[in-house]
Protein backbone atom coordinates (compact mmCIF):
# COMPACT_ATOMS: atom_id res chain seq x y z
CA UNK A 1 0.00 0.00 0.00
CA UNK A 2 1.11 3.17 -0.98
CA UNK A 3 1.92 5.63 2.01
CA UNK A 4 -0.99 7.25 3.00
CA UNK A 5 -1.20 11.05 4.02
CA UNK A 6 -3.88 14.12 5.07
CA UNK A 7 -4.21 14.36 1.30
CA UNK A 8 -5.25 11.03 0.05
CA UNK A 9 -7.92 10.62 3.17
CA UNK A 10 -9.41 14.22 1.80
CA UNK A 11 -9.12 12.32 -2.11
CA UNK A 12 -11.17 9.33 -0.02
CA UNK A 13 -13.59 11.79 0.92
CA UNK A 14 -14.18 13.69 -1.96
CA UNK A 15 -14.39 10.44 -4.04
CA UNK A 16 -16.99 9.21 -1.75
CA UNK A 17 -14.89 6.04 -1.26
CA UNK A 18 -15.28 5.39 2.49
CA UNK A 19 -11.85 5.07 4.76
CA UNK A 20 -11.19 1.99 6.71
CA UNK A 21 -9.41 2.45 10.16
CA UNK A 22 -8.62 0.21 12.85
CA UNK A 23 -6.82 0.68 16.32
CA UNK A 24 -3.34 -1.10 16.65
CA UNK A 25 -0.92 -1.44 19.29
CA UNK A 26 2.46 -3.27 18.50
CA UNK A 27 4.41 -3.72 15.47
CA UNK A 28 3.02 -6.94 14.69
CA UNK A 29 -0.38 -6.17 14.48
CA UNK A 30 0.32 -2.75 12.87
CA UNK A 31 2.26 -4.70 9.82
CA UNK A 32 -0.54 -6.91 9.69
CA UNK A 33 -3.44 -4.16 9.63
CA UNK A 34 -1.20 -2.19 7.21
CA UNK A 35 -0.91 -4.95 4.71
CA UNK A 36 -4.76 -5.84 4.23
CA UNK A 37 -4.92 -2.05 2.88
CA UNK A 38 -6.53 0.08 6.15
CA UNK A 39 -5.53 3.51 5.53
CA UNK A 40 -5.33 4.96 8.92
CA UNK A 41 -3.79 3.05 12.26
CA UNK A 42 -5.37 4.91 15.75
CA UNK A 43 -2.71 3.94 18.52
CA UNK A 44 -6.17 4.49 20.95
CA UNK A 45 -5.85 5.27 24.33
CA UNK A 46 -8.59 1.90 24.46
CA UNK A 47 -5.11 0.32 24.70
CA UNK A 48 -6.10 0.70 28.51
CA UNK A 49 -8.81 -1.72 28.49
CA UNK A 50 -7.96 -4.29 25.96
CA UNK A 51 -3.98 -4.64 26.45
CA UNK A 52 -3.83 -3.72 30.02
CA UNK A 53 -7.63 -4.96 31.48
CA UNK A 54 -8.53 -0.98 33.02
CA UNK A 55 -12.25 -0.45 32.92
CA UNK A 56 -11.74 3.27 31.55
CA UNK A 57 -9.17 4.59 29.46
CA UNK A 58 -8.24 6.92 32.25
CA UNK A 59 -5.25 5.08 33.65
CA UNK A 60 -3.37 5.54 30.31
CA UNK A 61 -0.47 7.56 30.62
CA UNK A 62 1.56 9.83 27.83
CA UNK A 63 5.00 7.43 28.01
CA UNK A 64 2.47 4.40 27.45
CA UNK A 65 0.89 6.57 24.51
CA UNK A 66 4.59 7.12 23.09
CA UNK A 67 5.74 3.71 23.65
CA UNK A 68 2.91 2.23 22.06
CA UNK A 69 3.37 4.23 19.14
CA UNK A 70 6.95 3.52 18.40
CA UNK A 71 5.90 0.13 18.42
CA UNK A 72 3.33 0.78 15.68
CA UNK A 73 5.34 3.14 13.81
CA UNK A 74 7.94 0.08 13.35
CA UNK A 75 5.58 -2.48 11.99
CA UNK A 76 3.61 0.07 9.60
CA UNK A 77 3.68 -0.87 5.98
CA UNK A 78 2.03 2.58 5.00
CA UNK A 79 -0.97 3.38 7.13
CA UNK A 80 -1.38 6.95 8.60
CA UNK A 81 -0.37 7.00 11.65
CA UNK A 82 -3.23 8.62 14.35
CA UNK A 83 -1.97 8.79 18.23
CA UNK A 84 -4.34 9.36 20.90
CA UNK A 85 -3.11 11.96 23.84
CA UNK A 86 -3.98 10.37 27.31
CA UNK A 87 -5.92 11.55 30.18
CA UNK A 88 -5.09 15.35 30.96
CA UNK A 89 -2.03 15.33 29.10
CA UNK A 90 -3.29 18.24 26.91
CA UNK A 91 -4.62 20.30 29.59
CA UNK A 92 -2.48 23.45 29.24
CA UNK A 93 -0.49 24.54 26.30
CA UNK A 94 3.06 23.83 27.71
CA UNK A 95 1.77 20.58 27.93
CA UNK A 96 -0.02 19.69 24.90
CA UNK A 97 3.20 20.91 22.76
CA UNK A 98 5.39 18.96 24.50
CA UNK A 99 3.24 15.95 24.52
CA UNK A 100 2.43 16.58 20.77
CA UNK A 101 6.16 16.81 19.91
CA UNK A 102 7.18 13.50 21.94
CA UNK A 103 3.91 11.22 19.95
CA UNK A 104 5.02 13.02 16.73
CA UNK A 105 8.80 11.70 17.44
CA UNK A 106 7.26 8.46 18.54
CA UNK A 107 6.18 7.97 14.54
CA UNK A 108 2.54 9.40 14.66
CA UNK A 109 1.34 11.60 11.74
CA UNK A 110 -1.27 13.08 13.18
CA UNK A 111 -2.69 13.12 17.01
CA UNK A 112 -5.81 13.17 18.20
CA UNK A 113 -8.12 14.22 21.24
CA UNK A 114 -11.13 14.52 22.53
CA UNK A 115 -13.57 17.41 23.39
CA UNK A 116 -15.82 20.37 21.90
CA UNK A 117 -15.29 24.30 21.94
CA UNK A 118 -12.96 24.67 24.61
CA UNK A 119 -10.48 23.11 22.43
CA UNK A 120 -10.41 25.47 19.81
CA UNK A 121 -7.24 27.54 20.93
CA UNK A 122 -5.17 24.14 21.44
CA UNK A 123 -5.62 23.03 18.11
CA UNK A 124 -5.01 25.99 16.14
CA UNK A 125 -1.85 25.81 18.27
CA UNK A 126 -1.03 23.04 17.22
CA UNK A 127 -1.78 23.30 14.05
CA UNK A 128 0.54 26.67 13.65
CA UNK A 129 3.10 24.44 14.82
CA UNK A 130 2.60 21.77 11.91
CA UNK A 131 1.47 19.57 14.12
CA UNK A 132 -2.05 17.85 12.13
CA UNK A 133 -4.74 16.92 14.70
CA UNK A 134 -7.83 14.90 14.80
CA UNK A 135 -10.58 15.95 16.94
CA UNK A 136 -13.38 13.59 18.67
CA UNK A 137 -16.88 14.49 19.25
CA UNK A 138 -19.53 12.53 20.90
CA UNK A 139 -19.12 9.74 23.34
CA UNK A 140 -15.53 10.84 24.79
CA UNK A 141 -13.98 8.13 26.79
CA UNK A 142 -11.91 10.01 28.60
CA UNK A 143 -14.83 12.11 30.27
CA UNK A 144 -16.70 8.71 30.74
CA UNK A 145 -17.15 9.75 34.37
CA UNK A 146 -19.06 13.29 33.60
CA UNK A 147 -21.00 11.64 30.94
CA UNK A 148 -22.29 9.06 33.58
CA UNK A 149 -21.07 6.21 31.49
CA UNK A 150 -20.85 4.44 28.09
CA UNK A 151 -24.33 6.09 26.71
CA UNK A 152 -25.66 7.33 23.12
CA UNK A 153 -24.88 11.25 22.41
CA UNK A 154 -26.83 14.13 20.67
CA UNK A 155 -30.31 12.06 21.26
CA UNK A 156 -31.96 15.70 22.34
CA UNK A 157 -31.90 18.64 20.02
CA UNK A 158 -30.33 20.80 22.61
CA UNK A 159 -26.90 18.44 22.90
CA UNK A 160 -27.29 17.77 18.59
CA UNK A 161 -26.92 21.28 17.91
CA UNK A 162 -24.11 21.41 20.43
CA UNK A 163 -21.86 18.02 18.80
CA UNK A 164 -22.44 20.28 15.30
CA UNK A 165 -21.27 23.56 15.98
CA UNK A 166 -18.67 22.07 18.02
CA UNK A 167 -17.86 20.16 14.50
CA UNK A 168 -17.78 23.46 12.51
CA UNK A 169 -15.84 25.50 15.09
CA UNK A 170 -12.97 22.49 14.85
CA UNK A 171 -13.02 22.42 11.19
CA UNK A 172 -12.25 25.85 11.46
CA UNK A 173 -9.61 25.49 14.69
CA UNK A 174 -7.61 23.75 11.96
CA UNK A 175 -8.68 20.10 12.56
CA UNK A 176 -7.86 17.79 10.26
CA UNK A 177 -9.66 14.69 10.57
CA UNK A 178 -12.88 14.20 13.10
CA UNK A 179 -14.01 11.33 15.03
CA UNK A 180 -17.84 10.80 15.97
CA UNK A 181 -18.70 8.28 18.36
CA UNK A 182 -22.04 6.82 19.14
CA UNK A 183 -24.49 9.57 17.98
CA UNK A 184 -27.43 9.36 15.99
CA UNK A 185 -26.49 8.57 12.27
CA UNK A 186 -29.20 11.51 10.98
CA UNK A 187 -26.89 13.63 13.10
CA UNK A 188 -23.42 12.10 11.75
CA UNK A 189 -25.06 12.68 8.05
CA UNK A 190 -25.52 16.11 8.66
CA UNK A 191 -21.51 16.94 10.20
CA UNK A 192 -20.26 14.76 7.10
CA UNK A 193 -21.63 17.08 4.96
CA UNK A 194 -20.76 20.01 6.29
CA UNK A 195 -17.37 19.62 6.93
CA UNK A 196 -14.88 19.44 4.13
CA UNK A 197 -12.31 17.26 6.41
CA UNK A 198 -12.73 13.49 6.40
CA UNK A 199 -15.25 12.22 9.71
CA UNK A 200 -14.73 8.92 10.96
CA UNK A 201 -17.64 6.98 12.68
CA UNK A 202 -17.54 4.63 15.36
CA UNK A 203 -21.19 3.81 16.16
CA UNK A 204 -21.98 6.65 14.13
CA UNK A 205 -24.18 5.01 11.11
CA UNK A 206 -22.84 4.30 7.50
CA UNK A 207 -23.02 8.21 6.41
CA UNK A 208 -19.24 9.15 7.34
CA UNK A 209 -17.17 9.40 5.11
CA UNK A 210 -15.02 6.30 7.30
CA UNK A 211 -15.34 3.97 9.83
CA UNK A 212 -12.72 2.64 12.87
CA UNK A 213 -13.45 -0.22 15.20
CA UNK A 214 -11.36 -1.40 17.99
CA UNK A 215 -9.00 -4.29 16.44
CA UNK A 216 -9.34 -7.09 19.00
CA UNK A 217 -13.65 -6.20 19.17
CA UNK A 218 -13.58 -6.67 15.28
CA UNK A 219 -11.99 -9.83 16.26
CA UNK A 220 -14.36 -10.96 18.72
CA UNK A 221 -11.59 -11.65 21.49
CA UNK A 222 -13.76 -10.62 24.25
CA UNK A 223 -16.80 -12.82 24.16
CA UNK A 224 -18.12 -11.35 27.76
CA UNK A 225 -18.90 -7.80 26.30
CA UNK A 226 -19.54 -6.72 22.59
CA UNK A 227 -20.66 -3.32 21.75
CA UNK A 228 -24.04 -2.84 19.45
CA UNK A 229 -21.82 -1.15 17.15
CA UNK A 230 -19.28 -4.17 16.51
CA UNK A 231 -19.24 -6.79 14.28
CA UNK A 232 -17.37 -9.82 14.59
CA UNK A 233 -15.17 -10.48 11.12
CA UNK A 234 -14.25 -13.69 12.45
CA UNK A 235 -17.61 -15.25 12.16
CA UNK A 236 -17.69 -14.20 8.35
CA UNK A 237 -17.48 -17.60 6.41
CA UNK A 238 -14.71 -16.64 4.37
CA UNK A 239 -12.23 -15.93 7.01
CA UNK A 240 -10.01 -18.51 7.73
CA UNK A 241 -7.36 -15.93 9.55
CA UNK A 242 -6.98 -12.95 11.34
CA UNK A 243 -5.48 -11.16 8.13
CA UNK A 244 -8.65 -12.39 6.27
CA UNK A 245 -10.73 -10.71 8.79
CA UNK A 246 -9.17 -7.40 8.20
CA UNK A 247 -9.30 -8.07 4.85
CA UNK A 248 -13.22 -8.80 5.44
CA UNK A 249 -13.66 -5.71 7.07
CA UNK A 250 -11.79 -3.38 5.02
CA UNK A 251 -13.94 -4.94 1.94
CA UNK A 252 -17.71 -4.59 4.04
CA UNK A 253 -16.33 -0.87 5.11
CA UNK A 254 -15.63 0.46 1.35
CA UNK A 255 -18.83 -1.65 -0.48
CA UNK A 256 -20.74 0.20 1.99
CA UNK A 257 -21.78 -3.07 4.18
CA UNK A 258 -20.88 -2.20 7.12
CA UNK A 259 -21.71 -1.04 9.75
CA UNK A 260 -25.71 -2.18 8.85
CA UNK A 261 -28.35 -1.19 10.70
CA UNK A 262 -28.19 -3.13 13.65
CA UNK A 263 -24.95 -1.14 14.18
CA UNK A 264 -26.48 2.32 14.69
CA UNK A 265 -28.45 4.72 16.46
CA UNK A 266 -31.20 6.86 15.89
Amino acid sequence: MKKQTIGSLLKLKQRNEPITVLTAYDATFAKLVSQQGVEVILVGDSLGMVMQGHTTTVPVNIEEMVYHTQCVSRGNQGALIVSDFSFMSYATPEQTYTNAQRLMQAGANMVKLEGGEWLLDTIRGLTERGIPVCAHLGLTPQSVDILGGYKIQGRDEETAEKIYQDAIALQAAGAKLLVLECIPQLLSEKISKALTIPTIGIGAGKQTDGQVLVLQDMLGMDTSFSPAFVRNFMLDPSVNSIADAIKCYVNEVKQGNFPASEHCFD
